[in-house]
């Protein structure tokens, strides 16, 4: 509650300091600042539904709708807020004429363009899947070679909706892979959506085992729905359990860090000879030393979306050990993803959307 209360006051300070510059910069008649003010402030009210849960009594194309309009309007605000600040700096120092930012046409029409051009580049640019490949060896025996495909933070939901669900998946399938692991935060904020479009049946499209840790987006939407929604999709959920594959593989996926009871790593590993390659899977990277005092041979996380747009991805940098890519702590190693779906707007500036292509090989003969 209290960082919902902050995160509110932030947004209005933001929202009202950005108004009021737009408002002085615009040359235009009262009436005109006026429509230009009310639908710029309705555009960020319409989270009012996102915010109070009440989407899911909309119909799915309005509440589609709410949901990119409101959640776009943040991020285009972030960037408003940042000319406005940096304007207001350049004229106190002087750099700027105190005059430049009132009834402003040049100024108006370059900013609007700017936006215009920023926010459609980021679009393209999350549109756009990056291809991460990543090999993993072991001096542990293995059956076989493993090819998976490791993917995070897919958000499906009222924004994320089937139709783009399916391109993904084509993409997965194409790889051919043996194992299919999922870093948490399937399902964005609701499963209403996944169920009245049918999600589930994408899910089945794939061909390969999908084995899944709950991530912290399961807890906002409901772990129990999120379970039975996996249950359905023939997904192998592994909240504080682990998974043998082929009697060489051990897969932990450890519950959220949502659940306070959860299993620590040291208790997890218990399950299963320690002899087997093991992965974890944990949707938060908090506390990556746990993974390597318990001889964990390969960490997959995300959440943190490298936060989606820079300047953001600075801050999440500063608040992880690792956020964003491989790591290595001892003989443990490490990978968190900037996910393969999003939060919100479907915006990357300074970050990417991707999927790992891991490739786990034994160096015994």
């Amino acid at each position: 509650m209290l960082f919902f209360i902050l995160f509110m006051a932030l947004m209005l300070g933001g929202l009202t300091y950005a108004l009021w510059h737009v408002w002085c910069l615009l040359p235009l008649s009262r009436l005109w600042r006026w429509c230009v003010v009310i639908l710029m402030a309705a555009s960020f009210f319409s989270m009012i539904p996102f915010l109070f849960g009440v989407l899911d009594r909309l119909p799915l194309h309005i509440a589609s709708l709410c949901y990119d309009v409101s959640t776009s309007s943040i991020f285009i605000l972030l960037y408003l807020v940042m000319f406005f600040l940096a304007a207001d700096v350049a004229r106190l120092v002087h750099l700027l004429p105190k005059g430049c930012l009132h009834d402003n046409g040049w100024l108006t029409v370059a900013l609007s363009a700017a936006l215009i051009i920023l926010f459609t580049l980021g679009n393209i640019k999350y549109r756009h899947k990056e291809r991460v490949a990543l090999s993993l060896t072991t001096e542990k025996p293995l059956g076989k070679s493993y090819k998976m495909v490791l993917v995070s933070d897919l958000h499906l939901g009222y924004h994320n909706r089937r139709e783009e669900f399916s391109r993904w998946v084509d993409l997965i399938n194409a790889e051919h892979p043996d194992l299919i692991l999922i870093g948490g935060d399937i399902i964005d904020n609701s499963v209403r959506p996944l169920r009245e479009e049918g999600m589930a049946e994408e899910f089945h499209r794939l061909k390969a085992p999908v084995y899944a840790c709950l991530g912290n987006h399961e807890y906002i939407s409901g772990q129990d729905r999120a379970w039975d929604f996996y249950q359905a999709a023939g997904i192998h959920l592994l909240r504080d359990d682990v998974a043998v594959i082929d009697s060489t593989l051990r897969i932990i996926g450890r519950d959220d860090r949502s659940n306070p009871r959860r299993k620590e790593v040291q208790d997890l590993t218990k399950k299963g000879p320690d002899s087997l390659y093991t992965i974890l899977l944990d949707h938060q990277p908090y506390h990556l030393e746990q993974a390597e005092r318990c001889g964990i041979d390969f960490q997959f996380s995300g959440h943190t979306h490298r936060g989606q747009v820079w300047p953001i991805s600075w801050l999440t940098d500063a608040l992880y050990e690792c956020s964003f890519g491989p790591w290595q702590r001892g003989n443990t190693r490490y990978y968190v993803s900037s996910g393969l779906g999003i939060w919100g707007g479907k915006y990357r500036i300074g970050t990417q959307s991707e999927y790992v292509v891991a490739t786990l090989t034994s160096t015994q003969k």
